[in-house]
């Protein structure tokens, strides 16, 4: 089984900032060409997964029924460009609740390892901060850092963790993992043939 997490703010849609949280429907707006790179993904037989901290709800910033909504319209138009999500998983605890859930912590994706049955160190987890990459370590996956977010390659050298590699958005992962031909296999297969400005960052 190929499989595939994606964080959502600042890889699905655009990173709010100092906002910190999408707080509404109306403020959730895809990256340019995310929706494609979803399609590609389910195309070339991927499982995908949204792994999200959403503590806006635990803090009262916005509520469950909100969420809701961002995500039903979310994967309402990833559908109509042709991409599916297998299951989102949200932890909406606020950090000092100590969640085994909340990133970066594994416990969301071991709840879709353990519902799937899937291994997930045959899974590849794409962020764009380094907690992120924490997470994906966390679980056993390889990380991939994507530079449409939080985390910018003038800021490598700060960088609390290093991933398995680096592209400037998803679509440019995702161009990189629809090579892959059935499992993954030793080596990080990913890594073949990849084009030189789809990796700006050197690992």
């Amino acid at each position: 089984m190929k499989v595939v997490f994606l964080d959502r703010d600042g890889v699905i849609n655009k990173y709010p900032g100092d906002k910190l949280y999408v707080t509404s429907l109306r403020k959730f707006r895809f990256l340019p060409r995310a929706k494609k790179a979803i399609a590609l993904l389910s195309k070339s037989g991927f499982k995908i997964f949204v792994a999200s901290n959403q503590a806006g709800v635990g803090k009262g910033t916005y509520s469950q029924k909100t969420l809701n909504a961002i995500t039903a319209k979310m994967l309402a138009d990833i559908e109509k460009a042709g991409g599916r999500i297998d299951q989102v998983y949200y932890c909406t605890h606020r950090k000092e609740a100590g969640c085994p859930c909340r990133k970066p912590k594994p416990g969301l994706l071991r709840q879709a390892a353990q519902k799937f049955k899937f291994n997930l160190k045959n899974a590849y987890f794409i962020g764009d901060t380094t907690r992120d990459i924490f997470t994906a370590r966390a679980a056993g996956c390889k990380s991939i850092l994507v530079l449409s977010g939080k985390e910018k390659p003038a800021n490598q050298k700060n960088w609390e963790a290093k991933p398995d590699f680096v592209f400037n958005d998803l679509l440019a992962a995702a161009k990189s993992l629809a090579r892959i031909q059935g499992r993954p296999e030793k080596g990080h297969p990913a890594t073949k043939g990849v084009p030189s400005e789809d990796v700006p960052a050197k690992q």
